[in-house]
């Protein structure tokens, strides 16, 4: 698994790892080479895989990282199994645990900090002015509406619940249009770098457009920061990147709108260190 490689004068001993990647376009996933590059440049040799290529020999490598496995939510069951079979043979991040637990957004219940108003069924539903209704397991506004019609929020809900699937219903919130949903990234736990994201389902966005043209470089302010470091320290070892995606309730108060510990969108392109950043922080890892 160990190779030598020579970078400039100097020589490292060279780490084997896999990308873990999807069967889709690989033109979909633009951070790809940047990872590759950056891993290169501290003596990782990282080679894209397909999460669910069956010759795949994953303990041929030294590890496996989890990136661009888009295709996962609709076989979540598939995919937690894999992490977990991959993780037996080599280390895997993040940690099949925290995998298995992220894939489904019920881990929202139990958070050390507020989240955006959620109704998971229990009592009645609130008046809202807009609702959200997704189920807890989705990806990329699959499977989501927003309507101001209470009735037709509760039949979309009844209708995930039919499927077997668990319906999560929450306010639309109009700062998004305004103040934007904030993702802070971590890297090994520390902080890299933060983008104002535009939402999805606001009527200028369609769920078909790409986070990375949808977003632009902002500082996070302290109370964002102070919230999402007070989540990150709730999270088992292992972790090497987290996506803390916030947005603020009317009273300007920030709230959890998702924790990204599976397969986000890094915005590597936005920030020049970041690619080194992670790679460094994969490096301390091994």
């Amino acid at each position: 698994m160990w190779l030598i490689l020579k970078l400039g004068k100097e020589r490292f001993v060279g780490i084997s790892v896999a990308y873990a990647t999807w069967a889709g376009p690989q033109e979909h996933d633009d951070e790809r080479e940047i990872v590759l590059a950056a891993w290169r440049q501290v003596g990782i040799a990282g080679r894209a895989v397909r999460w669910d290529d069956p010759d795949a020999d994953w303990a041929a490598f030294d590890a496996v990282v989890i990136r661009s496995t888009w295709d996962y939510v609709l076989r979540r069951d598939e995919f937690t199994a894999w992490a977990h079979q991959v993780a037996a043979a080599t280390r895997l991040f993040n940690p099949a645990e925290v995998i298995e637990r992220n894939t489904d957004k019920s881990y929202l219940r139990d958070v050390p900090i507020p989240i955006v108003p959620t109704h998971w069924g229990d009592g009645d539903l609130p008046e809202w002015a807009e609702y959200v209704v997704k189920p807890s397991i989705s990806a990329g506004a699959r499977d989501t509406i927003r309507t101001a019609d209470r009735e037709r929020a509760l039949a979309h809900a009844a209708s995930l619940r039919a499927a077997g699937r668990v319906p999560m219903i929450q306010p639309y919130l109009d700062m998004v249009e305004t103040e934007g949903e904030t993702s802070l990234l971590y890297f090994g736990g520390r902080f890299s770098h933060a983008v104002r994201r535009n939402p999805m389902l606001a009527g200028r966005a369609t769920a078909a457009d790409a986070d990375n043209v949808r977003a632009t470089v902002r500082e996070p302010d302290a109370d964002q920061r102070d919230m999402a470091e007070t989540l990150l320290a709730s999270l088992p070892e292992g972790v090497l990147y987290a996506r803390v995606d916030l947005v603020r309730l009317a009273d300007g108060t920030p709230a959890l709108i998702e924790l990204e510990l599976t397969e986000p969108y890094l915005y590597l392109s936005f920030a020049p260190d970041s690619p080194a950043a992670l790679a460094n922080a994969l490096r301390e890892r091994l």
